[in-house]
């Protein structure tokens, strides 16, 4: 099998753009589409349908995608058993996250990240809602719970600790709650479609839920930074993860409610990708960069953040 011609098809699949698929492995437009125009007849079937407005997949061809991407795998695994591991990564990397989390933690330390790897380019689809791995197509996604899927492998990021918090200001207004049972008398925030989660002490065990049994949130929201502004702004008491907030506790925009509970549902930051006998290159590089970037000492969980050994 020509693994060139494979990966060019690759590309050209992500982009859907035989041209600019080329010139990504420095190849002219006219090379391009004779290697693929040779891939095609060596499979005997046409893999892009193309026209002179667009490129787009055939139904042959969205069926030999997954292959070809466990051909490039499978090889690039080869050369890094025989010590030829390849260092110009390059294609493109799907990648599926909490906006939330990318804003604060990854997009900053992108710009590093494609300096060491310049023949790769990025497609990121960010939610706080959950993308479908396989069937949205895209190489690794980022979540904040555990796999139960037999279709996807998991690698653990870091650890992902929630608490409740409020502003100074919804406080004084409103009063500091003392027990898990007084959150029924405040105006909570809660994240759309979210189970109720137990609050437990240490050494006590369960206590309650967020937000307690027979109440609804004052606001519902699918998007960790608007509730973050939002309880910065006053609006009530929210759950959320203390790496979104441990800056505006630093900075006292918030503060801990119940510092003595904490959200007990053994929540982590998890790096999900499809179930396959090995990484692809750019799969691994990226994975390997986030946890030495991110998951070898998270900045959120730094002792001088307060309420860290709470």
């Amino acid at each position: 099998m020509d693994t060139d011609g494979v990966r060019l098809f690759v590309l050209a699949a992500d982009l859907l753009n035989i041209s600019a698929a080329g010139r990504q492995l420095g190849l002219a437009p006219a090379v391009a589409s004779a290697r693929l125009a040779k891939l095609e007849r060596k499979l005997g079937a046409d893999l892009l349908h193309r026209s002179t407005r667009k490129v787009s997949l055939s139904l042959e061809g969205a069926e030999f995608l997954p292959f070809a991407r466990e051909i490039l795998a499978q090889a690039d695994a080869a050369n890094a058993a025989l010590g030829n591991t390849r260092m110009d990564v390059s294609g493109t990397l799907r990648f599926a996250a909490s906006s939330t989390f990318v804003q604060l933690h990854i997009a900053p330390i992108l710009p590093e990240f494609l300096d060491r790897h310049p023949g790769l380019h990025l497609d990121l689809k960010l939610s706080d809602t959950q993308m479908d791995l396989i069937e949205g197509g895209y190489d690794l996604a980022l979540r904040n719970y555990a796999i139960e899927d037999s279709s996807l492998r998991a690698r653990k990021l870091a650890d992902d600790r929630r608490i409740l918090c409020a502003s100074p200001n919804y406080l004084a207004r409103h009063g500091t709650p003392s027990t898990a049972a007084d959150l029924a008398d405040h105006q909570l925030i809660g994240f759309s479609n979210g189970p109720p989660r137990t609050l437990s002490t240490a050494g006590t065990g369960a206590s309650g839920t967020f937000p307690p049994a027979g109440t609804r949130p004052r606001i519902i929201c699918d998007d960790g930074a608007s509730m973050r502004l939002a309880a910065q702004a006053g609006a009530g008491i929210a759950m959320s993860s203390l790496w979104s907030l441990y800056r505006d506790l630093q900075d006292g925009l918030l503060v801990r409610v119940l510092p003595d509970h904490e959200i007990d549902d053994g929540s982590a930051i998890w790096l999900v990708y499809p179930k396959s006998n090995v990484l692809t290159a750019k799969v691994r590089v990226f994975i390997d960069f986030l946890t030495e970037k991110i998951g070898r000492a998270p900045s959120w969980q730094d002792p001088s953040t307060p309420g860290h050994d709470i």
